[in-house]
């Protein structure tokens, strides 16, 4: 199975900390939309190239940017371009990336008549302060009424929340956790705050006009967040990501399980298994291009380092773990010693766990899993 991303560059206002491609104006979005259909059309036969018999579409996921800020048609124009230029699979799981100020009442309900059947909110926070230190473009009231408006009429929602956000004490981080937890929604995708370089955040932690997110703060928020969910019936199944029984994201899961995907749009990624690509991030660059049946991507052949590396970070991230008989496999004896070598102070300390051959990070490890994982990379080990 494999799946379609499709970037939506355009966005209503910059939050503070984002650093993915967008446009805050809205003047090319009819042109874009065309090109982005172009795209899908140019790229069909990626898939049937396949020796293998995945070629099928599970997933078509609008991401961005604020997938929102299209119209309901531009959505489900897109769709169908999808659907006949693929062979999508009966149930899809199609999912549309959405801010709250975009979420009224009708749209929602006009959403429910789609071929979306999941929303991914945008909330971060239900805090006025949060909010408008990130520059969000909603305010707390809307981000409670559309949750109320959307689990209505959707039954799979996913919605973000942000932790170790400075002055955020940790009884503010549980009441957020809680009152997303007061909607029922299924799906919780949760970030620490990290401040990106050339980000407005970042201008506004040099100039001293906010202050720095700290480890620490960020660590408890992490606990508690790990706690509540998994007390509630969620399954922490990705680092950043806790869904109920049946309701974990088919698309992210494809991406850490290294299925196939085709990425559409400025900046966009795409894998096939064997190479990974990467779209132009300038929206004038690659209109020009598709306006030219040229497709404005650039690639990489993976080296097997490459591809254990991958696999080590993606499977220390979930809750997959990494398989030592795959290592062994996929990669050879070499990787596989080298692995257990560098593993082995983490075992020592608590942060990493062995059970039936698969490798995972402790209670203990999760929050420094990234940390861990670079700490077993290979580097140049076939030069």
């Amino acid at each position: 199975m494999s799946g379609i991303y499709i970037h939506i560059p355009f966005c209503k206002q910059a939050c503070h900390y984002c650093d993915f491609h967008f446009s805050t104006s809205m003047k090319k979005k009819d042109e874009m939309v065309l090109a982005l259909a172009k795209e899908i059309a140019m790229r069909k036969n990626e898939l049937l190239d396949s020796a293998r018999s995945d070629n099928e579409i599970e997933t078509i996921y609008f991401g961005g940017g604020t997938p929102s800020v299209l119209s309901n048609d531009e959505i489900n124009f897109l769709i169908s371009e999808v659907y006949k230029n693929y062979k999508v699979v009966e149930n899809p799981e199609i999912t549309l990336e959405a801010n709250p100020d975009d979420l009224s009442a009708e749209r929602i309900l006009e959403l429910s008549k789609s071929p979306i059947n999941r929303l991914s909110i945008g909330i971060q926070s239900f805090y006025e302060e949060d909010l408008k230190m990130m520059n969000r473009a909603h305010n707390s009231a809307e981000a409670k009424k559309c949750l109320e408006e959307a689990t209505k009429y959707f039954d799979n929602i996913s919605l973000d929340l942000i932790y170790g956000i400075p002055g955020m004490t940790d009884e503010m981080w549980k009441q957020n956790i809680e009152t997303a937890l007061s909607f029922g929604i299924p799906h919780i995708s949760s970030y620490a705050l990290t401040v990106e370089p050339k980000t407005a955040l970042s201008k506004l932690i040099q100039t001293g006009k906010i202050a720095e997110p700290q480890d620490e703060a960020a660590s408890n928020h992490f606990m508690i967040l790990v706690d509540t969910l998994q007390k509630n019936g969620f399954i922490h199944y990705e680092l950043s990501n806790f869904g109920k029984e049946n309701y974990f994201s088919k698309n992210n899961s494809a991406y850490w399980l290294g299925k196939k995907y085709i990425g559409i749009g400025p900046s966009a990624h795409s894998y096939d298994g064997e190479k990974r690509g990467w779209n132009i991030a300038n929206n004038s660059l690659y209109l020009k291009a598709i306006q030219n049946n040229e497709l404005p991507i650039e690639t990489e052949i993976l080296t097997i380092s490459d591809r254990y590396n991958e696999y080590i970070m993606t499977g220390l991230r979930t809750i997959w773990g990494v398989s030592l008989d795959r290592i062994e496999k996929e990669f050879g004896l070499e990787y596989l010693n080298y692995l257990k070598k560098q593993s082995q102070k983490f075992l020592d300390d608590d942060l990493l766990s062995i059970e039936n051959n698969i490798l995972k990070p402790t209670p203990k490890g999760k929050f420094l899993t990234d940390g861990i994982a670079s700490d077993l990379f290979y580097l140049n080990l076939e030069e």
